[in-house]
Parts: C-alpha cells; structure tokens; sequence
C-alpha cells in the first residue's frame, strides 16, 4: 500500500470539543432563538468543561454574538455572494473564524485549521474550501485595518462608524444619544441631526466589555464580609454587593447556595434601595413587585422589610415559581402571585410602596446579553410601549396616597423611560414626579434629574432607569 493510500484511508481529525460547544451554542442563539447565558450554561455543564476550556468557551460564544454586525460587515466583502444567501449555519462558522482571528489571542494558523475541521465534522467536505478560504481573507488585516476600510468616515457618518468599530446597531446608538443628551433630539443648524452626547462612545465600549459577576447580601441573612471572605471585593456604591473579580461560579459560595445572597447586578440593587429609602409617613407595611420575575428585586425588597408583607406578582407561572426560589430564604409571610400586574385583584390604594419594573427591550443590558442588540428592533420598543404604560397606570392606583412608586426599567431607551413616564403622569392629576437622586447617596453623575439613569460606562452597571412618582 502507498503513502498517499495510507494517508488518504486515515481517519479525518476530530474537531475541538470547545470550538464544537462553541459553535453548537451559537446556532441554538442565532437559528432557535436561544438565550447565550442560558444555552452555554447548560453546554458547559453538559460537556464538562471547566477552568481555562470553559473561559475560552465562553469568550468564543460572547464575543461572536456580540461583534456578530461587524464581522457580517467584513464578511460580506470575502465572500462573492450576498451573506443571506450563505447557509446559516455556516455563517456562524465563519462568524466564529473571524472573532478568534480578530479580537482573541488565538494563533492565526490554528484558527483557520480547527474552523475547517469544524466546518468539516458539523457540516461536511464540500464547505471546508470556502471556510478555509474566506477565513484567510479575513487574516490578511487586523482589525482596526478591517473597521478603517469597512467603516464609513466618522466625520462623514459617526453612527455607521460607530455602528462598525463597536458593534451597535444604529438605531441603538441613535437611541443612546438621545438618553445622554437627556431625551432630546438634538440637530445642527442645517438640520442634520448631532451625534456626539458626550460619553457616547465611551458607552459603546462598555458595552463590550464582559460584565463582572455581582452579588448581593440579602439584609439580615448576609453580609458583604462573608462574600469577602468567599473571594469576592465590596461593590462600588451598594452597601450590599460585592464583586466576584476573577469570575468563578457563584454558586459555589455558600450563602448563594442557601438563598442568603443573590447573583444581581449593582443596578438592579440600587434601583430596589431607593424604593425601600423612599420617605413614606404612616403605614409601610405592604410593598408591592408588580413584574416580579424571576425575583432579584422582590428578594432584596423582602429582605430590607423591617416588618410586612411583600405581595409579588408574576404573570407567566415559570417565571413565578423563579421569584418563590428567591424568596425561599426571606423571613415573613410574603406571597406570590401567579397574575396579570394590568389587571390588579387587590383593592385600589394597598400598597404603601409599589416597584413596577416593567418588561423592556433590555437595552441597558447589553454587556450581558450579547445577542440582544442585533435581535431587537425599534418595532419592539414600539411595541411594549401599551403594556409599559398599563403598568405604571395599575402600579399608581395600587399606591396608597401618600405611596410611591418605583417606575424601573432596564433600558436607558427614552421611550421606554421619561417618554412612558410623562405620558401616565399626564393623563393623571393624583400623582406627582420626585427628584430620586437623593436615594442613591454617593453615586455621582446622576444628571439633572427628577428621575435617574445608570450607565455602564459612568457608574459600571446596567443601565437601569428608575422614575420615582407618589400618589397624593
């Protein structure tokens, strides 16, 4: 038998398993419709991989989903088709080559080599010579060589510059412009609409980089020593959270495990501190979360209680039973309420202090859901817009007078925010607008208010919105 015989009767080489989880990650985000953080959860644990496998995975899935606009933007010139008539499945392949190749540490020979093997093992011999070629394409520059011959001129067109060097959807980055400059829409003299709020790329960067890991000591069952000394460094402005700084698994910790403490991000925690800090005379005994899921809030509202009764309500039963697990660890007698927070079961005026954190685009967690920003649309924001309002309308009626409410949104879009805000309160003559910023001591640029906006880039959190309204 000859060489070339021998050799051509060998069995081809297997694929890298981290590069195959990697890949089957994405196709479930991209063609399924699946969660990141939720599908390479589950992949990680079902193939085992842990330390050094499980962060270059992680890296792999995060940062292709997140750079996904900008590498279709090279891709579309290595290739002689229009990219939607590629096969998705091996775009994604592609998408993969070129993360590895653009923004990882990973040897550019090795990067084409394991994407052809891939392409081989998942979707056959005949793709390999396009992967193998279109991937070489896209090593012949770097980066920022590929962002200065594929972007427009920033002094021609900031937004698609912007939109190509950090991998933002224009309508987001217009979006974004406009919370930083306070909601307005700013233009030129000649009509041509400004785009330079200050912070706004620094925004767009933060939205890049991977998020840390944040926990929470629930009040009375934790605190943040005993998160210090599980690894973790106090958080910047709640006086409950803490930090997992070199990343790990949360769960290992034994007050996360028993329900003491939470992962949530430092938002989220201050947005539920203002509520519980607001002044309130007379009666503070029943607190409302009127779109509990899955529960953060309603654990770490429960828990700052000195006495009372939180009522949650959630109207999806999954979701519910997410805010019970959360609450399994919280003294008191609170409930859950499997039920439609527009449609209240409870008697007007219940309530001495009501959160309505209301379902949004999810924009203001961006760094976290890196899949979020090329699967949402403006339609979307649109969309929500009624069910948003029928919340804060249902939230003010739950309020006692004298009550406030919480109006939170984890989005910084201003239609989603001050626009939702000042359309309820203007149809209203029973509730009034107060400055919030008081309720975050310490945390400086919180702008003009009444209201306040968290930013990444300012602050390190998601950017969580919270307008806080009380029922006279």
């Amino acid at each position: 038998m000859s060489d070339r015989n021998a050799r051509n009767r060998a069995p081809q080489r297997r694929p890298d398993p981290v590069r195959r989880v990697a890949y089957q990650v994405v196709r479930q985000v991209t063609a399924e419709g699946g969660y990141a953080n939720l599908a390479l959860n589950k992949a990680l644990r079902d193939a085992r991989l842990g330390g050094r496998d499980a962060a270059f995975c992680t890296e792999l899935v995060h940062g292709t989903l997140r750079w996904q606009g900008t590498y279709d933007a090279f891709l579309a010139r290595c290739v002689s088709r229009p990219l939607p008539d590629l096969d998705p499945e091996l775009l994604d392949v592609l998408r993969l080559g070129a993360h590895q190749l653009l923004n990882m540490r990973v040897d550019s020979y090795a990067a084409v080599d394991e994407m052809v093997t891939l392409t081989r093992s998942e979707l056959g011999q005949k793709r390999t010579g396009l992967v193998n070629a279109v991937l070489r394409k896209i090593n012949q520059r770097s980066l920022d060589q590929w962002i200065s011959t594929t972007a427009p001129r920033p002094n021609e067109d900031l937004l698609g510059y912007l939109g190509i060097a950090e991998a933002h959807p224009r309508w987001v980055i217009e979006a974004f412009d406009r919370a930083l400059a306070g909601g307005s829409t700013r233009e030129h003299a000649s009509g041509e609409r400004a785009v330079s709020a200050p912070g706004l790329e620094d925004l767009l960067v933060a939205d890049n980089e991977p998020p840390r890991v944040t926990l929470v000591a629930r009040p009375g069952l934790a605190d943040v020593d005993e998160l210090v000394d599980a690894g973790a460094v106090p958080a910047r402005w709640s006086p409950y959270g803490a930090v997992l700084d070199g990343g790990g698994d949360p769960g290992r910790i034994g007050a996360v495990a028993t329900g003491r403490a939470g992962v949530q991000d430092e938002g989220s925690q201050l947005v539920a501190i203002a509520l519980a800090s607001a002044k309130v005379d007379g009666d503070d005994a029943n607190w409302l979360d009127l779109c509990a899921g899955p529960g953060g809030k309603s654990a770490l509202l429960a828990a700052l209680m000195e006495d009372g009764q939180l009522t949650a309500v959630e109207p999806l039963k999954h979701r519910a039973e997410l805010v019970r697990q959360n609450l399994r660890a919280i003294p008191g007698n609170h409930k859950v309420l499997v039920g439609d927070g527009t449609k209240p079961t409870w008697p007007e005026g219940s309530f001495d202090r009501v959160l309505a954190d209301v379902p949004c685009s999810g924009l203001g967690a961006l760094r976290r859901r890196p899949e979020a920003r090329w699967r949402r649309t403006p339609e979307d924001v649109e969309e929500l817009r009624p069910l948003q309002e029928a919340l804060l309308d249902s939230a003010i009626t739950s309020a006692r007078p004298g009550g406030v409410v919480a109006y939170v949104t984890c989005s910084p879009h201003p239609d989603e925010t001050r626009a939702v805000v000042d359309a309820v309160l203007g149809r209203r003559d029973d509730a009034t607008l107060e400055d919030a910023r008081a309720l975050f001591p310490g945390v400086p640029e919180l702008g003009d208010g009444p209201d306040v906006q968290l930013w990444p880039h300012l602050h390190g959190t998601d950017a969580m919105y919270l307008a806080l309204i009380r029922r006279s």
